[in-house]
This record gives C-alpha cells, sequence and structure tokens, in this order.
C-alpha cells in the first residue's frame, strides 16, 4: 500500500509539472521558432478582434499601437523611449521621437524606430503639445515593432502597418477641421478593453520630458504578472497600459502587484 500511494503521489506531481510547462508555453513565444509564432498570429487575430484594436481605412484593418505591444509582449520584446525631442518653429508644434525595443531574455536592443508628429497634419489643428509629442512616440512604437513583427501582424489578417502611421481623411477629417480633436491613441485606448489599475497613465498623457518607466521596471512588473495568482485577462489590461507608466506610476503598479499576490497567496494558504 505505501508503494501505490508514493506511486500515485509521484504520477500526481508528474502531471502536475507537465500542466506548468504547458501553461508556460502558453504565456509566451519564442520569435525564432516558427511554430510558435504562427501560434502567436492566430492567438493575436482572436485578441485584436475581440478588443477592436484595429481600425478600419478605405475598406483595411490596420491594427492599433495597443495591438502591437500585445504581439512584442507575448515575445518579452518592451519598447523604451530613447528620447523625444521638441523640434517645433515658431509656427508649427513638431516632435520627434525615438524608441527601442529590448528583449528581455538576452537584454538586447533588437529594433528601433523613429517618428516625427506635427500640428499641421490632417485633423490635429487643435492638438495641443503634450498630445503632439504623445503622438510621435506612440508612432514610434508601431513603427520600431513593424520593423520586426509586420509578418506576424500580417499572418494574423491585418495590414502590416499601424494605424497610427496612416493619414485618415473624409468625413473624419472634415469633422477635425470644426472642432478639438482627440488623439488617436486615446481613441483607441477607449476601445480597448478598461484599463488596470496603472488606467490613470493612459488616460493622463504626461508632459514632455517626464521619466518613463524603466526596463528594470517593466522586466519587474512583468515577471510580477507572471505569478500564477494573477489572470490572464488582469495580465492583459496591465501590458496594454505598461508603456504609458512614468517611473512613479510603475512603481505604484509593482507595490500593487506585490500586495495583490500577497493577498491572494495568503487567501489561498487560508483556504487549504
Amino acid at each position: 500500500m505505501y508503494e501505490n500511494k508514493k506511486n500515485k503521489e509521484e504520477m500526481s506531481q508528474s502531471t502536475k509539472e507537465t500542466n506548468v510547462q504547458k501553461k508556460a508555453k502558453i504565456e509566451s513565444y519564442d520569435i525564432a521558432k516558427s511554430d510558435e509564432t504562427l501560434h502567436l498570429a492566430v492567438d493575436l487575430a482572436k485578441f485584436i478582434k475581440e478588443n477592436r484594436l484595429f481600425q478600419n481605412i478605405q475598406g483595411k484593418e490596420y491594427v492599433n499601437v495597443e495591438g502591437w505591444q500585445y504581439a512584442g509582449s507575448r515575445l518579452g520584446i518592451l519598447p523604451v523611449v530613447e528620447h523625444v525631442v521638441n523640434i517645433s518653429t515658431d509656427d508649427e508644434i513638431k516632435y520627434q521621437a525615438k524608441v527601442n525595443l529590448l528583449d528581455l531574455r538576452s537584454q538586447q536592443v533588437v529594433g528601433a524606430g523613429f517618428a516625427i508628429c506635427s500640428n499641421r497634419e490632417q485633423g490635429k489643428k487643435y492638438y495641443q503639445e503634450f498630445a503632439i509629442a504623445s503622438m510621435a512616440q506612440t508612432r514610434a512604437i508601431g513603427k520600431a515593432y513593424r520593423n520586426i513583427l509586420a509578418w506576424i501582424i500580417r499572418a494574423a489578417g491585418y495590414e502590416p502597418t499601424p494605424a497610427e502611421e496612416m493619414d485618415y481623411s473624409g468625413n473624419d477629417t472634415a469633422k477635425a477641421d470644426k472642432q478639438p480633436a482627440v488623439p488617436t491613441e486615446k481613441k483607441a485606448t477607449m476601445k480597448a478593453a478598461p484599463a488596470t489599475t496603472a488606467a490613470p497613465a493612459a488616460e493622463t498623457e504626461p508632459a514632455p520630458g517626464i521619466r518613463y518607466a524603466s526596463a528594470k521596471q517593466k522586466e519587474e512588473i512583468i515577471r510580477l504578472l507572471n505569478n500564477p495568482v494573477i489572470t490572464r485577462q488582469e495580465k492583459t489590461k496591465m501590458l496594454l497600459n505598461i508603456n504609458r507608466l512614468d517611473e512613479e506610476r510603475a512603481a505604484q503598479a509593482i507595490e500593487k502587484l506585490k500586495k495583490v499576490i500577497e493577498d491572494r497567496e495568503d487567501g489561498q494558504s487560508a483556504a487549504a
């Protein structure tokens, strides 16, 4: 009887380890493995559709930057803003941004993107300065991801150009000229799933010159999000907003995640 009991315990432990391994594979993908990236394309297509993270422009569907961020985060690749430069003139508000892509596994920069935004563009006549600077960063993030992940977005069934890079025309432009416009990235955010504890950062953009969350802070947030007590929905919502966090909000998010994890683990221990 002792041997039977021992064998059952070993089989149970083996089953648990197998399930953990399967879960780990579902949670992240390796861009170097074609079979995994194809699975990512299927997952990405479903996620973008369910959360309406795309815009239909002249009959074609373009993914918002949040969709590109989701694809990158599933591969462990996160954007880091290197600089935002004010290149405005007396009669034009204009910003240039550069974003690097950091592979959290190797800690190496694996891509980069540059972008410019100006209030002389169609529909941006009434944009405030912080919105122009923010849009430059948003475009740079999309551009950086496009340079290495365009084929995955195409495999998911969408156009391989970020929606924020496209020029809008027709009725939307006419309305924009008559009244203050809402920045594109805010429209995209409203279409996405409700934000997590980091939501205030998504609604109130930091002013130019703010210190954004460091790569180390982002890595710690992702490490905490991978804890089994954090639901996939919670993880997804946080990842959608992670690049809008400044250093202070990132620190707050880390503390809140630690508290949630501690409370839930204590609750599970008590239940056991």
